[in-house]
């Protein structure tokens, strides 16, 4: 396994298995605490994993967390999903930026999500799973949803959006989302 910095969002990286392939298939190390750590990553930092399945064209996102924000790490292990990050830390090098990523079961990769980045993906396959490991408890108060579909993002998902979940169909403009709260 390797990681390999992505230069659009700092801090973030991309985790390239080496699979081990014969007639039955194949065999993939999807976490390496060691390659983790190599890069500054904490491997004993995460609190939680879990799982989603989608169908084709649905969108999930784009989300991030308020308060210490939410670092997490990534992975599609089954189907593809075109996957989204957008970096909103007003510190950081790439205030701003956007990266997308086609992640699939077949690759394996993980893409390792800063905290203070909004993500998001969509299904490309029916079915795809999507595997996350995170960094902290979820606390639904800290919650921030960003419309899929805000202008000024501007994502060109692949595909035509067949579903999203009613938080993210009503969710606020970034302007919006990010405004200070009195």
């Amino acid at each position: 396994m390797k990681a390999i910095p992505v230069p659009e969002i700092h801090g973030a990286y991309l985790f390239e298995p080496t699979p081990h392939s014969d007639e039955r298939g194949f065999f993939s190390r999807t976490f390496d605490r060691e390659v983790v750590a190599s890069v500054g990553i904490d491997p004993d930092g995460f609190a939680q994993d879990s799982l989603s399945r989608s169908r084709k064209g649905v969108v999930r996102g784009m989300h991030l967390r308020g308060g210490a924000g939410e670092a997490k790490l990534v992975r599609c292990s089954h189907g593809a999903i075109f996957d989204v990050v957008v970096d909103l830390r007003p510190d950081s090098p790439t205030f701003r930026n956007i990266k997308t990523f086609e992640l699939s079961g077949e690759t394996q990769v993980s893409v390792y999500i800063p905290a203070g980045c909004a993500h998001g993906f969509q299904s490309l396959t029916d079915p795809s799973d999507v595997a996350y490991r995170i960094d902290r408890a979820h606390d639904p108060s800290e919650d921030i949803t960003i419309s899929y579909k805000d202008p000024e993002l501007d994502i060109s998902w692949p595909l035509s959006v067949t579903m999203v979940s009613d938080r993210d169909e009503r969710a606020p403009s970034l302007g919006e989302a990010l405004k200070p709260t009195r």
